[in-house]
C-alpha cells in the first residue's frame, strides 16, 4: 500500500482517482527534469568558471 503527502497530508495512491494519479506521475517527471536542468546548470557554471579562468591569464597584465 503506497502512499504519498501532498501539503503535509498522506494519501493512499490507491483510493486517488486515476486522474490524480496521472498527475502526480506528471508532477514527479517534472521534479526529475528540473533536477536533471540544475545539475546541467551547474556544470555549465562550472566550465564559464574555468573559461573565465583561462581567459583572465590570457590577457594582457597591467601594471599599476
Amino acid at each position: 500500500m503506497s502512499t504519498i503527502t501532498i501539503d503535509g497530508k498522506e494519501y493512499k495512491l490507491e483510493t486517488l482517482s486515476e486522474e490524480a494519479r496521472a498527475q502526480i506521475g506528471s508532477i514527479q517527471i517534472v521534479d526529475q527534469k528540473i533536477a536533471d536542468l540544475n545539475v546541467e546548470i551547474a556544470i555549465m557554471q562550472t566550465a564559464r568558471n574555468a573559461y573565465a579562468q583561462v581567459l583572465n591569464e590570457l590577457l594582457p597584465k597591467k601594471n599599476k
